[in-house]
């Protein structure tokens, strides 16, 4: 066996250990969705617990106002929350609009913290933490500024909560708002669904195991409280903070019936601005929580640390190696009798992607259609490439900022 077939087969077990551990938590998740498909969202045990809804936002002008009156219009009783949008140092007209905000919904608990380059201007941590200092409820809940809840999403997560004390947080999950708008759009509805969501449903079923998506969430304050706030050097603050939930002890349950509706980007700059920063911020709080792979107090999230290491590091190596060395045989530089073999198992990866995605689909209302089905198969062979490219430039920036000391600032997504 030559050094290339060694490599190969190498890259090859990788690969399909990670895609049989994808498959086994899509089915598990796709059980789970259909356990709970009739199961009624359990009712708020007493009094509704006081709840502060935090909003960072930064230049957010196309989109705050449509935020605001979707979350002043839950079905939450409105005596019993507040929202505070934190500003942050932001040169558009965010400022005006939540100003005639205030006005127009005057006698609601609407808070509007305007930052400076002084006291803000340092990203989304600093600014839920900035937010938290004003906050007073028991339960705090987390809104991208560009969200739209639908009107029961923080009834369903308080309900949950008040219904496990062993539940340290709750996650609804969030849909593609403009998902016909571009080709693009179709992609991250469909990656959203059948990847974020389904993958999440599996972890719960199978661990009772979740991670915060960053927005339509719920945490207890204490636990804020106890562990001093949000790392103002993560930028994948969610995934961060997490880990720090079951370092506690506590459980992160996921339910689905909680949604919001986002904005995603609608063009492929926006889209890799976006994505490197989230695998960026990902491989950070990997490289921070690694030597909790040995510690008692871990075995909850030990999984997790497993599980981002194999996709930003495992399965990135062995696809580029396993392309690279099926591109070289094929020019004839290197001999490797295992392309064939490679060649078949590809194709079977492709097939099993197709299908597996497809089937996921049927768990939301209006997403069986059989035009998602071309969707899936350009997605694999466009969308899913790219995502190689974003996962090696996230390594390549997060090295660059670790070697500069660079300090944490607003990514800003485009909103359209």
């Amino acid at each position: 066996m030559t050094l290339a077939d060694i490599l190969m087969l190498i890259a090859v077990i990788c690969i399909w250990s990670l895609l049989l551990i994808n498959i086994i938590l899509i089915v598990a998740g796709y059980l789970y969705y259909m356990q709970i498909e009739n199961k009624p969202v359990p009712p708020i045990v007493g009094e509704p617990p006081f709840v502060s809804i935090m909003v960072p936002a930064h230049n957010e002008g196309k989109v705050i106002v449509q935020t605001v009156e979707a979350l002043l219009a839950l079905d939450y009783p409105h005596d019993r929350y507040e929202i505070i949008v934190i500003n942050d140092n932001s040169s558009d007209n965010s400022s005006e609009l939540l100003a005639k905000l205030k006005l127009k919904h005057v006698g609601r608990n609407l808070i509007v913290l305007n930052t400076d380059a002084v006291t803000g201007g340092k990203g989304k941590s600093n600014a839920l933490n900035l937010g938290f200092g004003l906050s007073k409820g028991e339960l705090i809940a987390i809104y991208d500024a560009d969200n739209t809840p639908e009107k029961t999403a923080l009834r369903y997560l308080v309900a949950e909560i008040t219904q496990d004390s062993s539940l340290g947080a709750v996650i609804g999950k969030f849909r593609t708002r403009n998902r016909d708008a571009s080709l693009l759009t179709r992609f991250i509805n469909i990656e959203t669904l059948s990847f974020q969501w389904m993958a999440q449903a599996g972890r719960w079923k199978l661990f009772k195991l979740c991670t915060i998506p960053g927005t339509n969430f719920i945490m207890r304050r204490h636990i804020i409280e106890h562990i001093g706030g949000w790392d103002i050097k993560a930028i994948a603050e969610d995934t961060e903070i997490s880990f720090r939930i079951y370092l506690m002890g506590y459980r992160i349950k996921f339910q689905p019936k909680s949604v919001t509706w986002e904005q995603e980007p609608q063009t492929v700059k926006v889209w890799f601005k976006q994505r490197t920063r989230w695998a960026k911020g990902n491989i950070y709080v990997i490289v921070k929580n690694i030597p909790l792979l040995f510690h008692p107090a871990a075995k909850r999230i030990r999984f997790d640390i497993c599980y981002f290491l194999s996709i930003y590091f495992l399965l990135l190596t062995s696809l580029v190696m396993s392309d690279s060395l099926l591109i070289l045989h094929a020019l004839g530089y290197v001999t490797t009798t295992l392309a064939s073999f490679s060649s078949f198992l590809w194709i079977l990866a492709i097939t099993l992607f197709i299908v597996g995605t497809f089937i996921t689909l049927v768990t939301e209302k209006g997403e069986m259609r059989l035009s998602n089905l071309w969707i899936i198969v350009l997605m694999y062979v466009s969308y899913c490439q790219m995502w190689m490219v974003v996962a090696a430039y996230g390594m390549y920036a997060y090295i660059k900022d670790v070697i500069f000391k660079r300090e944490a600032k607003w990514y800003k997504t485009e909103r359209f």
